[in-house]
């Protein structure tokens, strides 16, 4: 058998292998979006060339493999298994679904965060340990050469700030800005809005959200646990506050030690679909954030389904060799 013979095999399967992996994905994310309240057309006069389902699961695919309009629309079209899938009779024009994106209200793609929560949580379920930590997204769609022979700054970034439930690695809330805001302003307003749709026993930060108010929330208000180090954890006696002050006498490494759960979600969210926003304006650039966002926990899902087929499989063969060696016996 010659070596070329091999490479075309090697290359088939992965070829395989990758085109089963994205229609996995254009299945789970088209069932999703077809869950959320969004309707089909966007109008009682439209053209229903396509679907508002199908154009939305086109975009989410689109950061699924980190490229732009352009190239997924050709991609799609050498793509059969997954216009088949979508039910795809056409392909539609990049700018559909740039204008698709700009038209599309964020209420929506909030929904559809919160359906990718219903796939983890029932509505009773309370999470152990949460996390909480900010970074920023980079807006570069300014070339290094032209930054430096203009002298103007290259890129600017969006704080974002996420809310990740350290068991099962889901992020559970998320809020996006256009400055540079101090981190507990974010703080407040996603501890509100996660404790509604479901309570944390602990709430884990950094340094950066140490203050006697945050405690005093946290504590009296959500009725739950706080780690926060203070600031000056080596001067107990210059630390003010009764909470503070409890937090550098008896402060839970044990538990702290799963804050840093919350900056590998960030590591792999970037490193999964990107960390340049391709968008030039903010409201664009937000949806951008939300769909990596939901994009997040929908492979977190199905990274679930992959380890639960895989652990079954693996309980058969291993059932099919016991059946073998006992008929050998």
């Amino acid at each position: 058998m010659s070596p070329y013979f091999d490479v075309s095999s090697n290359c088939k399967e992965t070829i395989k292998r990758s085109s089963g992996r994205f229609i996995s994905f254009i299945k789970h994310a088209f069932s999703l979006v077809r869950s959320s309240h969004l309707s089909l057309y966007s109008c009682k006069y439209s053209r229903r060339d396509y679907t508002q389902h199908q154009l939305l699961t086109i975009i989410l695919f689109k950061e699924y493999r980190k490229e732009d309009y352009r190239t997924v629309i050709c991609d799609l079209e050498e793509m059969d298994r997954v216009r088949e899938t979508l039910g795809l009779t056409s392909v539609p024009h990049f700018t559909t679904l740039q204008k698709f994106l700009c038209r599309i209200k964020p209420i929506y793609l909030d929904i559809l965060f919160k359906c990718t929560l219903k796939i983890f949580y029932s509505p009773d379920d309370i999470i152990s340990i949460t996390a909480i930590d900010s970074s920023g997204f980079t807006s570069g769609y300014c070339s290094h050469y032209f930054s430096e022979r203009t002298g103007k700054i290259r890129k600017h970034f969006l704080k974002t700030s996420i809310v990740v439930d350290t068991t099962q690695q889901v992020i559970t809330g998320f809020m996006i800005s256009k400055s540079r805001v101090h981190d507990s302003q974010h703080a407040f307003t996603l501890l509100k809005k996660c404790h509604k749709l479901h309570k944390s026993v602990c709430y884990l930060m950094d340094k950066g959200y140490d203050s006697e108010k945050m405690h005093r929330f946290i504590r009296e208000t959500l009725k739950a646990d706080s780690i926060i180090p203070a600031r000056s954890h080596n001067f107990s006696s210059n630390v003010l506050g009764k909470y503070r002050k409890e937090m550098t006498d008896n402060f839970d490494h044990s538990r702290y030690r799963k804050r840093f759960l919350v900056e590998t979600k960030f590591s792999v969210l970037k490193r999964r679909f990107g960390a340049d926003l391709k968008s030039r304006l903010f409201q664009i650039q937000k949806k951008e954030i939300s769909c990596k966002i939901i994009l997040a926990n929908l492979d977190r899902f199905i990274q679930f389904i992959r380890i639960e087929v895989f652990y079954r499989a693996k309980n058969i063969n291993q059932g099919l060799i016991e059946n073998k060696k006992s008929r050998f016996n």
